[in-house]
Parts: C-alpha cells; sequence; structure tokens
C-alpha cells in the first residue's frame, strides 16, 4: 500500500512541476519528441518497406529449392563466365527428380517470358509476363485464383491453349464484364480464359507479380517459345516438407540426384545451381539493418539533447524544492522515497516526450499511400517508450541523489 502512495505522490508532484513550468518543460522535451520520433519512424518505415517488399517477392514461393543455370547473386561482381557454358534444367530432368525424389513436397518445372503483348478485340495489355507451368506448379507457389479454376491434368499434358491471367490484364481486356471463358491472343495464338487471380496491387520497386501475368502449360509454351540449350531457360522448383528444418536433407537430395543425372565425378564442380529464396530475404534484411542503424544514429543525437534538458529540468527543480524536501525529511521521509520522487519524475516527462514522438508517428501512418501501407507496431511503440523511460531515467538519476541525500536541516533554512 505504501508504494502505491509514494507512486500516487510522486506523479502528483511530476504533474505539478509540469504545470508550474509548462513552456520550460515543452522545449526541454522537445529533444527527447524529436528523437524518439526520427527513431520510431525510421523503424516504422523500414518495417513498412520490408513487409511490402517481402509480400512482393511472395511470388517466389515459400520452402522451395530452385534448380537453375544460373546462381542468383545480390552485389558484388558476379562471375557469369564461369556458368555461361553450363546446361539449362530440362523436362528429362525434372521428370527423373519427379519420379525419385523422397523429401519433396512437389516438383514443378516453368519457364518464363516478359514484355509480351495481350489482345482482345481492340484491347491490348503490353509488357505482360507470360509463364509456362507443369501441373504441380500450384504444388510449390499458391496460385490465388479468385475466379475460375486452376489447370486440369488433362489440360497440361495435352497442352491446351488456356489461360489463367492476373487481375490488372482481366480489368484491362475485359472491362466491365467477366473474363471467364473469353478469348485472347499472344504471339498470334488463340487462348481461353479459365481463370482470374486475386487482385496483388502495386509491388515495391517494379517487381513483378501475378497481376501482370498470364499462367499457361509448359507445353503450350515451349510450343510457342523455343526451350532448352538455344531458347528461353527453365527452372525446376522442388518444394519442401514443412519438418525438414532449413531444407538441408531436400538439399543434399536434389544436388546428389542432379550431379548422378548430369554424369559428374565426385570431383567435378556441380554444373547447376540450387537457389534459395531465402537468398533474397537475406539480402533484403541486410539492407534494411543499415537503414534502422542510421535511424538509431540520426535519433540518436536528438535524445542525447533531449536527455541534457530532462536532467537541466530536474536540476532546477531540486533547487525550486529544496525547502520541501527539508520538510518531507524533518517529517520523516525516507531517502528513497525523495530518491524515487524525483527520478518518476523525470522518467514521466521523458516518457511524455516519447509519447508525442510516437503519436506523430502514428498520425503519418493516417497519411494514405497508393504504394505500400505504413503501419505502426506494437513492438516500435514499446521500443520508443522504453528508449523514452531509459533516457528519462539515466537523465534524472543525479538529480534524484543530490535530492536524497540533502540535510535536512539544511535544506529547511534554504530559500
Amino acid at each position: 500500500m505504501i508504494y502505491l502512495r509514494l507512486i500516487a505522490e510522486s506523479f502528483r508532484f511530476a504533474w505539478q512541476a509540469l504545470r508550474a513550468n509548462l513552456l520550460r518543460t515543452i522545449l526541454s522535451l522537445l529533444g527527447v519528441t524529436i528523437g524518439i520520433f526520427a527513431i520510431i519512424s525510421v523503424f516504422t518505415l523500414v518495417d513498412s518497406l520490408e513487409r511490402n517488399v517481402r509480400d512482393s517477392m511472395s511470388f517466389i514461393g515459400d520452402k522451395v529449392l530452385y534448380v537453375e543455370k544460373w546462381p542468383w547473386s545480390f552485389g558484388g561482381e558476379y562471375p557469369w563466365w564461369k556458368y555461361f557454358k553450363r546446361p539449362q534444367p530440362n523436362t528429362h530432368e525434372y521428370r527423373l527428380l519427379d519420379r525419385n525424389l523422397t523429401n519433396d513436397a512437389g516438383v514443378a518445372i516453368f519457364a518464363n517470358r516478359g514484355r509480351n503483348v495481350f489482345k482482345h478485340r481492340n484491347n491490348n495489355y503490353r509488357d505482360a509476363g507470360l509463364m509456362g507451368v507443369t501441373f504441380d506448379y500450384n504444388k510449390v507457389t499458391d496460385i490465388p485464383v479468385a475466379e475460375g479454376r486452376y489447370f486440369i491434368p488433362q489440360e497440361v499434358d495435352a497442352a491446351r491453349n488456356v489461360m489463367i491471367i492476373g487481375d490488372e490484364i482481366a480489368n484491362t481486356l475485359y472491362p466491365g464484364q467477366p473474363a471467364i471463358g473469353q478469348e485472347l491472343r499472344v504471339s498470334g495464338h488463340k487462348f481461353t480464359v479459365i481463370g482470374v487471380m486475386e487482385k496483388q496491387g502495386e509491388s515495391m520497386f517494379g517487381m513483378p507479380n501475378f497481376d501482370q501475368m498470364g499462367i499457361i502449360p509448359y507445353g503450350t509454351f515451349s510450343k510457342m517459345y523455343a526451350t532448352g540449350p538455344n531458347g528461353i531457360g527453365s527452372t525446376i522448383a522442388v518444394k519442401g516438407r514443412e519438418e525438414d528444418i532449413g531444407l538441408q536433407e531436400l538439399e543434399y537430395e536434389v544436388r546428389g540426384m542432379m550431379r548422378n543425372i548430369r554424369g559428374l565425378k565426385p570431383r567435378d564442380e556441380d554444373n547447376f545451381a540450387i537457389n534459395r529464396p531465402e537468398m533474397a530475404t537475406q539480402a533484403v534484411t541486410g539492407f534494411f539493418q543499415v537503414v534502422g542503424l542510421a535511424g538509431w544514429v540520426i535519433g540518436g543525437f536528438a535524445i542525447l539533447v533531449g536527455g541534457f534538458g530532462i536532467a537541466n529540468i530536474m536540476f532546477v527543480s531540486v533547487k525550486e524544492r529544496t525547502n520541501i524536501i527539508g520538510i518531507q525529511k524533518s517529517l520523516g521521509a525516507k531517502n528513497y522515497f525523495i530518491l524515487f520522487q524525483f527520478l518518476f519524475e523525470s522518467v514521466f516527462l521523458s516518457i511524455i516526450g516519447g509519447g508525442i514522438g510516437i503519436l506523430l508517428v502514428f498520425l503519418l501512418t493516417l497519411i494514405p499511400q497508393d504504394m505500400m501501407k505504413i503501419s505502426l507496431s506494437a513492438g516500435n511503440i514499446i521500443l520508443g517508450l522504453g528508449v523514452s523511460a531509459v533516457i528519462g531515467m539515466l537523465s534524472g538519476i543525479i538529480p534524484a541523489v543530490l535530492a536524497s541525500n540533502l540535510d535536512p536541516v539544511i535544506a529547511i533554512r534554504s530559500k
């Protein structure tokens, strides 16, 4: 009970000090407000950017290994000459992997071609992506079909001219009317639309997504555009099982089987690449860690200034209330009571400054954005208030100790 009374009395003293010197307090808290605003706004933007980039890259799948000719690279010199003569993955290798792998949850082969023109009567959609896939591609990556349906095995095996299109393509070619059952042309070939994918919205940094893409059977794609050594390269995608942590077992099995299929000797280097989506996400995370560090540096200087401002308030407050401290101690107040009183006041003032900074960040998140959604997470709110509390404690500890160690007789005589 005594502790609750102590907190209530400390809160009352802090509030009185805030009201008595409102302008001085506001000016002193400005540094903390600016510092917390800088740090939390940067972290909020970084979190929102990272989340939107990851969402934009969601089309490459999760827990998937990609067997390709070229390894992925993110920054630095790329030794393309080492991989130039590698063979492309082909349907023969895909069938052997599909038939013999034991640690997979699905195997598919697909190929892409960009900058296609989709036509329906007088309507055109330019720069569309076209992807040819085998039937199990929907096991490797989620195909979010909103209208219509996915392929059936007979359509893929017979290489029929059917297509699943993105929401943006459907709205452009068939405005105000259903797209299912409609026809469109690509490179002189006629297709029937059997499905429309869910709208994904504008992606970050121009990354492709399903809104601007059409998906057709792999056999149909191969008839339209040559695939293989002298044509468009294909990719074999292998989905891992949930219980295979890190996909280590699957990667060992895929690597061993690919080396066996291609007749590589034990000392021969791999003439294929096994790429993981984590490679892209790790590169994104590394970039945003640097940005977050910059936010700490920028906000740190402002918080440092704010800490000095709060310390100045507390020294002045001790000076102004020296007589009251003496009276309290003469009536039996312990040193820890005086110490906690001033320390609580310092933390309380700092949290107010940090709270205002967080409120400003929240108001920024209310500004509508077309490209990405900005949201203030609970973790960033807790971080902001926590940093504010620590700054308040560090700023008030010396004035609080000085106040608690005052001699009551000398303190009462002060004016």
